[in-house]
């Protein structure tokens, strides 16, 4: 291994084409303030009428950073962000990892209760959360949630949470305003948030991203600064982000696309952040247009609706360049469309899962058509992507089984979780994904199936069994199965095949309507199909297979 190999596993130096081998980040909070220093003049982020350089996002992370250290925070505290994507978002984010806490990002579709639970396995101490968003009071939501309890916290249902920050003017009492906790850290010093920052190892953890799984219960999976840093290194190379590039951020920050891929490679090119807090593909045209958007990485829905709009060639989309996708099939035809009708010039598919850091496999410049839209490329450099029979063996190319991963992204565990760390991960080191996929000769990946029953709704996972746990609390459901079934628009979409309590009445527009006040609505089903029961193998288990054919 060359020393410039050495370096890039420890995620410190990069070593880029244009030479570059100056980046000596042991942590995210190092990158921040490397990027503030680099590209100090250069456009940062660009939020409504908000425009800030790095010189001035370094300066606001880092005020950021000494409120969270006058709060309390302590290196290894969880710290948690329920917001959409905003400046405030990046900053509240930055600001808590350079002080040395575990970021626990909030899904913006999750309802109170479901916020609550995470809260409550991380044992996050601090929260910032949005005010009102798409017309819904987070606070509020939350404090429904969290009333009842014994915490003496702002919120007694959450007994960890010590301290409630609103990113916005107006915060209810036991509350913090976003500038009161910003005034709080005046007292500490620059020399202070810098003493933090520096003693902040690679190995340490940067975030928990909580991901359900089969049981239905959200676990975490613990990502550390090294593992961010040379992952999203190896994204913005592989992709080809540059310096100059101006980089619409639809994904949102709560998923790994949106603040790895989105927020952090931009620190690490010098890329300018337009965050879109909401998919709107008329204001997706608009911010192509007014801003001279190069890179727009996002779901193959988000493209399809940008092709598809009627009043596309109304606007100016001749600045963009980059688009990388994935999440679902891509047809040939729409990365066919991107470069003939767009022009642009590099188009990308990758597949990653928030176990392995986001990022598995992916294509690379210059591979062809057919390629790109039917793989999801290859592993990434210093890993190992492995096709395994039910008894852990390799399979030969063009064989379907289990995608195992083994590598630097690979996460250290689910958080505070043994037994499914033990479960996820092999003494050897391989992570079992639970998807099902084959390697052509030239180890290009195409996942055909998921083990595990998950569907993925407009580029959102959406678990059965998290799902079938939420109907069951409706008090006339007996018994519930769902399944993922094909839309048109989103990809995927949840089908509930449902059994009554006797003497129910329930309705599928009922049970949808329910749903909708409960879950996240990439949740919900789209469709209820009532049964007098459902079908079941010797052993009890429910004949999924069955009910998908029906």
């Amino acid at each position: 291994m060359t020393e410039d190999e050495r370096a890039r596993e420890a995620g410190a130096v990069d070593t880029t084409e244009d030479g570059r081998a100056d980046l000596a980040w042991t942590s995210i909070g190092g990158l921040v303030r490397h990027a503030a220093a680099r590209y100090a003049g250069r456009e940062a982020v660009v939020d409504g009428r908000v425009r800030i350089d790095y010189a001035q996002l370094g300066e606001r992370v880092e005020r950021a950073a000494a409120a969270c250290m006058a709060a309390g925070v302590e290196p290894g505290d969880r710290v948690a962000v329920w917001a959409p994507n905003t400046l405030e978002w990046i900053v509240s984010a930055l600001g808590a990892v350079s002080a040395g806490a575990v970021l626990v990002p909030l899904n913006t579709r999750f309802k109170g209760s479901e916020a609550a639970y995470v809260l409550q396995r991380s044992r996050a101490r601090l929260l910032f959360v949005t005010g009102t968003f798409l017309g819904t009071s987070y606070v509020a939501s939350l404090r429904r949630a969290a009333a009842e309890g014994e915490g003496s916290g702002p919120l007694p249902g959450l007994p960890h949470l010590e301290q409630v920050v609103v990113l916005s003017e107006d915060a209810p009492d036991s509350f913090r305003t976003w500038k009161e906790f910003l005034t709080g850290g005046d007292s500490v010093t620059a020399e202070a948030v810098r003493a933090r920052t520096d003693a902040i190892p690679g190995s340490a953890p940067s975030d928990i991203i909580f991901t359900s799984g089969t049981t239905g219960s959200p676990k975490g999976a613990v990502i550390s600064h090294a593992q961010s840093l040379r992952c999203y290194e190896v994204w913005s190379e592989l992709a080809g982000l540059r310096e100059g590039d101006r980089y619409l951020i639809v994904n949102p920050f709560f998923h790994t696309f949106g603040y790895k891929a989105g927020v952090i490679a931009c620190l690490m090119r010098g890329a300018t952040m337009v965050p879109q807090p909401v998919f709107n593909v008329d204001t997706v045209l608009a911010n192509i247009a007014a801003e001279r958007i190069s890179v727009l990485p996002g779901p193959p829905t988000l493209h399809q609706s940008l092709l598809d709009h009627p009043q596309r060639d109304h606007h100016d989309l001749s600045a963009l360049r980059l688009v990388v996708t994935g999440a679902a099939v891509v047809p040939l035809q729409l990365v066919e469309r991107l470069r003939g009708e767009l022009h642009i010039g590099t188009v990308l598919t990758a597949y990653g899962l928030s176990e392995a850091s986001g990022i598995v496999t992916m294509c690379r410049r210059g591979d062809p058509a057919e390629i790109i839209a039917s793989t999801s490329g290859r592993a990434i450099p210093g890993t190992e992507v492995r096709i395994a029979d039910p008894e852990g063996a390799a399979l030969a190319a063009g064989r379907a089984g289990e995608v195992w991963v083994r590598g630097h992204n690979v996460m250290r565990g689910y958080f505070e979780d043994p037994v499914e760390t033990a479960e996820a991960i092999t003494p050897e080191g391989w992570l079992r994904t639970g998807d099902v996929g084959v390697l052509d000769a030239a180890g290009n990946l195409r996942i055909t199936d998921r083990i595990k029953d998950m569907f993925i709704v407009g580029g959102f996972n959406a678990y059965p069994a998290e799902i079938e746990q939420l109907l069951g609390l409706h008090p006339d459901i007996a018994d519930v199965a769902v399944v993922g079934i094909p839309d048109p628009r989103l990809g995927e979409v949840g089908k509930a095949y449902a059994v009554r309590r006797p003497g129910a009445v329930l309705t599928a527009d009922d049970l949808i309507a329910w749903s909708r006040r409960e879950m996240a609505n990439y949740k919900v089903p789209r469709e209820v199909e009532f049964v007098t029961e459902l079908p079941r193998n010797a052993s009890g288990k429910v004949l999924k297979r069955e009910l998908r054919t029906r």
